[in-house]
């Protein structure tokens, strides 16, 4: 298997702990215990100044082409810009700014994870990629994959012009009726518990339209920010990610919903259903060089669309004032940065295969 593919032979990247590390109390609202997601408070003597004076300039996408497209059939709220497809679906934006972040993001799947995907595929045909966004992870499983079929789909219209020729995007909305003609023999969704209304019929419509054998993969947030010992507890950051969550449930969505897709899955008839639980920290405060490298890539991820992701969302859903939501951002962007703040972002990983 490609070193970038599934093998759920061997343990996820990220989650085996440091059996010479002291225990922690975990505070999580997970219920996963940050020791078992291999997470521990760095000494002082294993603080890496480099890696600290890196936060803000850890990485560059290798393709700039969706980053230097122009972004069309869009709206202009707040100095941002947003889908028109479907107007006020999805509460990020869609501009140059957001789209640079996506890719940031794609960068943490790929440090936390180790790999592109964890389905155990053999010679795919058809495979589909909803909530594609810069369609980034599309172009390289169609890169990997030449002879299969990949197609992405979107609200926003951001994905580069040049791809793979086996490589294609559709403007979507992934919760209507699906009209494929054709069905798939893998589906993959990443981070889309804050845009899914109602996720137990979208994975019923996935069953119907996967191959039999093929297989069903959500890589995802799996509840509100914590941190392994309390720290984070009075924290702008958790306040902020709280509201946050609120505000999303407003508009439809339940952004800690992805622990139940394990149980959505096997209801709508999966099986060999597989969970694996993670943690992203933030900053450079867990032990290890790897869990630095991953912090520092989580707070250019999250402080870049902070005030996409919560300006207009917490006007129109809370009913705060402009000023006073700048002011939250702030607070949250120093927490992010604060070694002394413990706090890490629980992550899931469900993967299932409908049956023969």
């Amino acid at each position: 298997m490609d070193a970038k593919g599934g093998d759920l032979g061997s343990a996820p990247h990220g989650l085996a702990s440091d059996e010479n590390q002291p225990h922690r109390g975990p505070q999580d609202t997970s219920s996963i215990s940050a020791n078992s997601l291999g997470l521990s408070v760095s000494n002082s003597e294993d603080v890496d100044d480099d890696a600290d004076s890196a936060i803000g300039d850890i990485y560059r996408p290798d393709s700039t082409s969706s980053m230097t497209s122009s972004v069309y059939k869009s709206v202009e709220e707040f100095g941002r810009t947003w889908h028109r497809y479907k107007q006020g679906k999805y509460f990020m934006p869609n501009d140059e700014i957001e789209q640079t972040r996506l890719d940031i993001q794609h960068a943490v799947s790929m440090k936390l994870f180790g790999k592109l995907y964890f389905a155990p595929l053999e010679n795919p045909k058809r495979v589909l990629d909803l909530g594609t966004g810069t369609g980034i992870w599309a172009t390289e499983f169609a890169s990997m994959h030449p002879g299969a079929e990949v197609i992405g789909t979107d609200l926003s219209p951001i994905q580069p012009n040049y791809v793979p020729p086996n490589c294609t995007f559709e403007v979507d909305d992934i919760e209507d009726d699906w009209s494929f003609t054709d069905p798939f023999d893998y589906v993959h969704l990443r981070y889309m518990c804050a845009s899914i209304r109602d996720a137990p019929r979208l994975i019923r419509t996935i069953y119907e339209n996967l191959t039999p054998g093929g297989y069903l993969e959500f890589q995802d947030y799996a509840g509100q920010v914590t941190s392994i010992d309390g720290t984070a507890d009075d924290s702008a950051l958790v306040r902020w990610h709280g509201l946050l969550i609120d505000a999303v449930r407003k508009m439809g969505p339940d952004a800690c919903q992805a622990p139940n897709y394990k149980r959505w899955m096997q209801e709508a008839g999966f099986v060999d259903v597989w969970e694996q639980r993670y943690a992203v920290p933030n900053n450079t405060w867990a032990k290890g060089r790897d869990k630095k490298e991953l912090g520092m890539m989580q707070v250019a991820n999250i402080s870049g669309g902070l005030s996409g992701m919560t300006t207009k969302l917490f006007v129109t859903q809370l009913g705060m004032e402009v000023g006073e939501i700048d002011k939250l951002v702030e607070n949250v962007k120093k927490d992010m940065l604060d070694k002394s703040i413990h706090s890490y972002w629980p992550a899931i990983v469900v993967l299932g295969r409908k049956p023969l």
